[in-house]
């Protein structure tokens, strides 16, 4: 199931459209930033862990076989590592419409490694959305992002472009790394 957040996204304008703001990558994003900007910072925000609980039906899986790709959950001292990215308010047209199967833009603060810190946006996909799958095994999971492929291709690709990306940060993620362990250890996976 699928839910268009596009025109609910349009209607969260937490910030004016003629400034520039920070949006904050957990995901795709960290590695596969499509979109012109202004800046690029490593980041974290706190308070939240980084979950492979999010259904893909329109980028890494299909309607019938959805993938599974990152979201965020309450996680009080949790610390999720990612990319900052200082952008124009416009960009975030484009953005809601590759965010659109279930994210909603909300306000976080983003914490920056000189100390630093700034308001900005994440892409959030809560319980409450009709492509969230929730929890699973660590093996089911692997097994279902194995198997799902979509538009944006394969499923497994998404989990191992992160996990490396989450490496070359020098990020923790017990959830991402043991994910990604798991596809590599697969029968033909290499």
């Amino acid at each position: 199931m699928t839910l268009d957040t596009t025109r609910l996204n349009r209607e969260r304008n937490f910030f004016d459209a003629d400034q520039t703001l920070w949006l904050f990558g957990y995901g795709s994003l960290i590695w596969k930033a499509e979109f012109p900007y202004h800046e690029r910072r490593p980041a974290h925000i706190e308070g939240w862990a980084r979950r492979f609980w999010q259904g893909s039906h329109d980028h890494r899986g299909t309607p019938q076989a959805p993938g599974r790709v990152a979201t965020l959950i309450e996680s009080p001292g949790t610390i999720c590592q990612g990319m900052a990215y200082r952008i124009d308010a416009e960009v975030l047209g484009p953005l809601d419409v590759r965010e659109k199967n279930g994210y909603l833009r909300e306000r976080v603060t983003l914490h920056f490694a000189e100390g630093d810190h700034a308001e900005g946006l994440i892409y959030l996909a809560t319980a409450d959305n009709a492509a969230f799958l929730g929890a699973a095994p660590l093996d089911e999971m692997a097994h279902q992002i194995a198997a799902a492929h979509g538009p944006s291709g394969a499923n497994r690709d998404y989990l191992l472009h992160l996990a490396t990306a989450l490496e070359e940060l020098g990020a923790e993620d017990s959830h991402v790394f043991a994910l990604a362990e798991r596809i590599r250890a697969l029968p033909g996976d290499h």
